[in-house]
């Protein structure tokens, strides 16, 4: 069973790189990295650039095991002490940074569009604080200004259904039921289309009916003007009469 990598792996592999001797496919099958990425640090032509770190201070590798890979280039390093895995705490969504900026538009939306729902939906659904929400509500942010609403939903914070869910639960609790009056319509239309459907069918055999009678008029018709034809240029000429004595 292959062994943890390192919490951070291109910071422990650009460590690595600048403050130990170690190959490079050392460095790559500790940290599990390709080996043409470590080069690429090594060499400075890595897309990103990485602050080292080091993995003596976290306990992951110690001085003695990075000294075995020195002195044997084939030593393949040994994970010392496995890295804590992090795990998300309880809490409001997370938004990723490129999009935190969109929070007060899309709190702005649910605001205006659906008052029925709570601040404790909308902060879990958008990933956000109570007081934020006040602050938009009562126009006291400080950047009020430039918040326009807009639907959160577009602005990638949540998806369709979610927002659906919210707003369907937040409008059964308020006691909101929107009733849609039934069309009375709807029935006539139908029968009205499927009578339509029909008699489009009818049309459409009795032209193909048509069609094929013409057709075979023209047929009858052709024919009998090439008879004709060939009739007349198979008749023999009738003879002269004779000269009168």
């Amino acid at each position: 069973m292959s062994q943890p990598a390192p919490l951070m792996p291109h910071a422990t592999a650009s460590w690595l790189v600048d403050n130990t001797a170690l190959g490079f496919e050392q460095i790559a099958e500790f940290c599990g990295l390709h080996i043409l990425e470590v080069q690429a640090m090594a060499d400075d032509l890595a897309s990103s650039k990485y602050t080292g770190r080091d993995p003596l201070h976290s306990g992951e590798l110690t001085l003695a095991e990075i000294e075995k890979g020195q002195a044997d280039p084939s030593y393949s390093l040994v994970m010392q002490k496995a890295p804590v895995q992090v795990s998300r705490t309880k809490g409001p969504r997370y938004t990723p940074v490129s999009k935190r900026q969109d929070k007060p538009d899309g709190i702005a939306w649910i605001l205006k569009s659906h008052p029925e729902i709570s601040d404790a939906q909308i902060s879990k659904l958008i990933g956000t604080t109570r007081n934020t929400i006040n602050a938009i509500r009562d126009r006291s942010h400080w950047n009020i200004q430039n918040i326009q609403p807009k639907d959160p939903v577009t602005l990638g914070l949540c998806a369709q259904r979610e927002l659906d869910a919210v707003v369907a639960k937040a409008a059964k609790k308020a006691g909101i039921v929107d009733e849609v009056p039934a069309d009375a319509r709807l029935g006539s239309d139908k029968e009205a289309l499927i009578a339509e459907l029909k008699q489009e069918r009818v049309d459409a055999a009795e032209a193909a009916v048509v069609a094929a009678q013409e057709a075979e008029a023209a047929a009858w018709l052709e024919a009998k003007q090439a008879g004709t034809s060939d009739e007349g240029e198979a008749a023999p000429e009738e003879p002269a009469p004779p000269p009168s004595e």
